[in-house]
């Protein structure tokens, strides 16, 4: 079995922005709240952080702000994937070389590739670093499943160690062919736990935007045997997670912040901001939930 990266819960960062560019002073705030609050791992750059939105040049300068504002505290994991296999190679050494602890490859999006097609592209960025890659499957924003058999034919890459999965119907058999080869970690809020039951070493999280402790506390309980525990904590945010999920991530999380004082700015074109009828939702979920350990941090 490959070494976990982390275990627990990996935020899946928003980038904050300005009318301008890349808020870097909040975004350092960010990461600071973050392992304050004890999340295990940072993932920078990802869907959540709008990064199909950010040239090249400034999608790298937010990746090296949150190495630096980490410090080595926990393991930085930035997303580098592209529907350009050369793009994706390109994006990977920049990263590396900035100092991630690992990098998040999505499938390639639009091009709709064949699994030889995934093999070959995931097999050509494996090539090209050392680093360990976790690949992301998400076939609702991409419309391409990387399949158990797909992970099996990679399995001789020793780099590629891990997935974030959201096609959690196929969890069991990717264990049944694969065995313990890969780490896996949930893409889903709302099925952590369950994943976790199933083998899982943590979430890659979009609700750890806001509550930090309480999805990297959920998992630890999990894994060190309280299970009933990591069961109502995972009860406990059901109403969030579908609040947060309600119009299309990250709209939700960014005006969740705004609402809760950080001021991070809106979300790029084509996301727009929240409806009406969304937001008054969303403030009201917001509105049953504890919020007050953040007033130290903002």
């Amino acid at each position: 079995m490959s070494q976990a990266i982390f275990e627990g819960s990996g935020v899946a960062v928003i980038t904050p922005f300005t009318e301008t560019g890349v808020d870097y002073k909040k975004l350092e705030k960010l990461v600071d709240f973050q392992i304050g609050c004890g999340t295990d791992a940072i993932v920078i750059c990802g869907s959540t952080g709008e990064a199909a939105t950010m040239p090249d040049k400034e999608h790298l300068s937010a990746i090296e702000c949150a190495v630096k504002a980490t410090a080595g505290r926990v393991p930085v994991i930035a997303g580098t994937g592209s529907n350009d296999t050369a793009h994706g190679i390109n994006l990977t050494k920049e990263a590396v070389a900035l100092g991630v602890d690992a990098v998040l490859v999505v499938t390639p999006y639009y091009n709709k590739c064949t699994p030889e097609g995934l093999i070959k592209h995931y097999s050509k960025i494996a090539e090209n670093t050392d680093a360990p890659i976790i690949l992301y499957n998400v076939p609702s924003r991409t419309n391409v499943n990387i399949s158990p058999d797909v992970l099996y034919s990679l399995a001789s890459h020793e780099n590629i160690v891990a997935v974030k999965e959201c096609n959690f119907g196929q969890v069991p058999e990717i264990y049944s062919k694969c065995g313990d080869r890969y780490t896996l970690y949930s893409g889903e809020d709302g099925l952590a736990v369950p994943m976790v039951s199933l083998g899982a070493k943590g979430v890659i999280s979009v609700v750890a935007n806001i509550l930090p402790a309480h999805m990297s506390n959920m998992i630890h309980a999990y894994l060190s045997g309280d299970t009933a525990k990591a069961r109502d904590m995972q009860i406990e945010i059901i109403p969030l997670v579908k609040a947060l999920f309600s119009e299309v991530n990250p709209i939700p999380v960014k005006e969740a912040m705004n609402i809760l004082g950080w001021d991070v700015g809106h979300c790029r074109l084509p996301l727009c901001d929240m409806s009406a009828k969304g937001h008054e939702n969303l403030a009201s979920v917001l509105a049953s939930y504890d919020f007050s350990f953040m007033e130290s941090y903002k």
